[in-house]
C-alpha cells in the first residue's frame, strides 16, 4: 500500500490529467451497459428496467429466425471486408508516397488538401456525395461520356457499396496517413544510408526498411479494424441509403436504429440485436489479437 501511495504522489499530476478521460468512459461507456438487460426483457417504459418482465433469449431467437438476419449479416460483413481490402491499405500507401515527396511546400499542400474531408461534417459530406452521383451530377456526366445511361447511382443497390467505399477512402486517406508518417519518421535514418551504400534503391528501401519499421503500427490498427468487422457507422449509411438500396445497404446498426428509434420503438428487440453485434465484435477482436500474438510479436495485449 505504501508503494502505491508513493507512486501516486510521484505521478499525481499525470493521474489528474487522465481523470476526465476515465470519468468519461465510466459515465458514457460502462454505466450504460446496465441497460443491456432489457435485451432479455419485454421492456416497458412505465415499468422500468427492473419491473419489466423477463423473456430470456426470445428477442435473439426472433432476430435469428427473421428474414433480415442473413441480409444484415451479409451486408455488414461485405462492407467491412471491402473496407479492410481497399480503405485500410490506402493511408499506408499514401503515407509511403508522401514520404518520398522532396518539396516541402508541395508536400504540406498535398497533406492539407487530403486532411480536409476529415474535418467536414458527415452531413455535408453525404450531401456532396448525393450531388456527385445524382442524375445530373459530375460522376454521372463522366459515366455517360463512357456510354452509361443517365440515372441516379444511389437508386441502384449494386452501386451502393462502390460509392460507400470510394467515399470512405476519400474521407480517411489523408487523416489516416498521419500515424504512419509519424511511425516512418521514427525509423533510424542510418538504415537508409547503409542501404544506399549497398546499392538499394527506393523500392528496396521501402520493402526492407520502411514497411518492417511501421509493421507493428499496421498490425495493431489491423487488429482494431478486425474488432469492428460487424460495426458499420450507421450515420453515413442512413444519410446515403433509401428503400431502393436496402438490399445491399441495410446493415445491423441501421436496423437497430430503425427498430429502436424509428417508427416501431422496439427497445428490447433493438438492444438484443445490438448486443449480439457487440459480442461478435469482441470475439473477433480477441481472436485477431491471439492470432497476431502467435504469428508475431505485435499485439494489443
Amino acid at each position: 500500500m505504501r508503494n502505491v501511495l508513493q507512486v501516486y504522489y510521484k505521478h499525481k499530476y499525470l493521474y489528474f490529467m487522465i481523470l476526465p478521460v476515465v470519468v468519461y468512459y465510466v459515465l458514457f461507456h460502462y454505466v450504460p451497459m446496465y441497460g443491456a438487460i432489457i435485451a432479455f426483457k419485454d421492456y416497458r417504459i412505465a415499468e422500468g428496467f427492473l419491473g419489466s418482465p423477463w423473456v430470456g433469449f426470445q428477442h435473439f431467437a426472433t432476430f435469428f429466425e427473421s428474414f433480415y438476419f442473413w441480409r444484415l449479416l451479409k451486408n455488414t460483413l461485405l462492407l467491412n471486408f471491402y473496407s479492410l481490402v481497399f480503405t485500410f491499405p490506402a493511408p499506408i500507401l499514401f503515407a509511403l508516397l508522401i514520404n518520398e515527396i522532396g518539396g516541402r511546400f508541395f508536400r504540406k499542400a498535398v497533406q492539407t488538401i487530403t486532411y480536409l474531408p476529415h474535418f467536414i461534417s458527415l452531413v455535408v459530406i453525404c450531401g456532396m456525395i448525393n450531388q456527385f452521383v445524382a442524375r445530373e451530377g459530375v460522376m454521372m456526366d463522366i459515366l455517360v461520356w463512357f456510354g452509361m445511361d443517365r440515372t441516379s447511382l444511389l437508386s441502384h443497390p449494386e452501386f451502393f457499396r462502390v460509392i460507400y467505399i470510394a467515399s470512405d477512402i476519400w474521407q480517411s486517406v489523408g487523416w489516416g496517413s498521419i500515424i504512419y508518417l509519424a511511425a516512418i519518421t521514427g525509423i533510424n535514418p542510418e538504415l537508409y544510408e547503409a542501404s544506399r551504400v549497398d546499392g538499394a534503391g527506393k523500392w528496396r528501401q521501402t520493402l526492407n526498411i520502411t514497411l518492417p519499421g511501421i509493421a507493428p503500427i499496421i498490425i495493431i490498427l489491423f487488429i482494431l479494424k478486425i474488432g469492428h468487422m460487424l460495426d458499420v457507422g450507421f450515420e453515413k449509411v442512413i444519410l446515403l441509403y433509401n428503400p431502393n438500396t436496402y438490399e445491399t445497404a441495410d446493415v445491423i446498426s441501421t436496423f437497430v436504429y430503425r427498430k429502436g428509434l424509428g417508427t416501431s420503438f422496439e427497445f428490447s428487440y433493438a438492444t438484443a440485436v445490438g448486443l449480439f453485434q457487440s459480442v461478435l465484435n469482441f470475439m473477433l477482436l480477441i481472436t485477431a489479437n491471439k492470432i497476431s500474438r502467435r504469428l508475431g510479436e505485435s499485439s494489443l495485449w
